[in-house]
C-alpha cells in the first residue's frame, strides 16, 4: 500500500486546481454563455488547473511512502 502524509492547506490546493480543470472542461462543453466568452474563460480556468497540476504531482509523488502490512 502507498501512503501520502501532506498537510491540510496542499490537499485544500489539490482539491482547488481539480475543480478549475473540471469547470473550465465544463465552461468550453456548456452552451449558456456567448462563445467568445465561454471560449476565454473556459480555456483560461482549463489551463491553469493543468498547469498548477504537475508541481502538484511531483509534490505528492516525492512525499509517497511505501507501506507493508
Amino acid at each position: 500500500m502507498k501512503q501520502v502524509t501532506m498537510p491540510v492547506p496542499e490537499l485544500g490546493l489539490i482539491a482547488a486546481t481539480r475543480g478549475m480543470l473540471g469547470a473550465g472542461a465544463g465552461m468550453l462543453l456548456a452552451d449558456k454563455m456567448p462563445d467568445e466568452k465561454k471560449k476565454l474563460v473556459g480555456w483560461t480556468l482549463f489551463l491553469v488547473g493543468a498547469a498548477s497540476t504537475i508541481p502538484l504531482v511531483i509534490d505528492v509523488m516525492a512525499h509517497r511512502q511505501t507501506t507493508v502490512d
